[in-house]
């Protein structure tokens, strides 16, 4: 049996005498047969997964907060910073790809590591909090935007995002935006003054709550949720810029099933409004779902659909 960082650490030195924070784990992540234990989880299929085992929680009583990093640098950085503030052990575990080389650096020029995991192409380290490591947290936001560190784009205004906001700025009626983000696209959408209502609906607690401070019109209701399991509707137009990843790896089947879910929410003369990267093989699905499906101009790496007729 394959044992995970967090195994190996505990047979090797690693103690944990109190109640152990672990910082949005991924479903499914190795807590090592830990029993006091609460998660923090903002990615809402996270979330589902751990609140389902009893270990959501706030970690008021932490004595220890561990780190499992994220793909974004900031946030990452972010994440240290709020575990050496708790107090405590801190505990750091992280891919290679993912950047725990550098973090592992930094936090060795401000801390005294007490121990040291390398497998499985990262590195598990843990220290007792104190000094902060001098290191940059902040996020450039989009001009006229607010964001925060980790959510997607958070420095720029999407190129597929900004590639379908000129067919979705004149919509009618009730309008659903799946995978909504930080809410660029829900802004240009409720420029309309004929759409009655818009559901953002988005998986990232984060970038939804960011959703709801750049988008405050009345007609706008935020809705933390996973888009491929997503009850609401029916709606006259869904638009969408989905993501192809929740990991490094790429997975195409995420787009797909943001395809299905616009086709079931759909009134049956709806339309949906959809940007996709242009190597995504999603025209299939999208015939699949829709009795008429039209290719709009886009550009080199982007490619925008307009589909009608959803087969429900």
């Amino acid at each position: 049996m394959k044992h995970s960082r967090l195994f190996t650490a505990l047979q090797d030195g690693l103690t944990v005498s109190g109640p152990l924070h672990v910082l949005r784990p991924p479903a499914g992540y190795d807590l090592a047969g830990l029993t006091d234990v609460t998660v923090d989880a903002v990615f809402y299929p996270d979330h589902q997964y751990w609140s389902a085992m009893g270990l959501v929680g706030d970690g008021a009583r932490r004595e220890a907060t561990m780190v499992v990093l994220p793909r974004s640098k900031t946030l990452a950085r972010v994440m240290v910073d709020a575990a050496i503030a708790a107090g405590g052990l801190v505990i750091v575990d992280g891919q290679k790809t993912d950047g725990v080389e550098s973090i592992y650096k930094d936090v060795r020029k401000v801390a005294q590591i007490n121990g040291v995991v390398t497998k499985g192409h990262g590195r598990l380290f843990w220290f007792d909090a104190g000094e902060t490591p001098n290191w940059d947290t902040t996020v450039k936001s989009p001009e006229g935007f607010i964001t925060a560190p980790g959510v997607f784009s958070e420095s720029r205004i999407d190129a597929g995002s900004a590639l379908l906001a000129p067919h979705v700025d004149a919509l009618k009626g009730a309008v659903a935006d799946l995978g909504a983000g930080w809410g660029y696209l829900s802004r240009v959408v409720l420029q309309s003054e004929t759409v009655t209502r818009l559901d953002m609906v988005e998986a990232d607690k984060i970038a939804l709550a960011c959703a709801t401070q750049n988008v405050p019109d009345p007609r706008a209701a935020a809705h933390w949720a996973d888009a491929l399991t997503f009850q609401g509707g029916p709606y006259d137009v869904v638009v969408s810029n989905p993501p192809f990843h929740t990991s490094r790896d790429g997975d195409p089947d995420l787009g797909r099933g943001f395809i299905a879910t616009a086709a079931r929410l759909l009134t049956p003369r709806g339309t949906f409004m959809m940007v996709a990267n242009r190597h995504l093989p999603y025209e299939s699905t999208l015939e699949a779902k829709f009795g008429r499906v039209e290719e709009l101009d886009g550009s080199g790496a982007f490619k925008l659909f307009r589909a009608t007729k959803s087969k429900r």
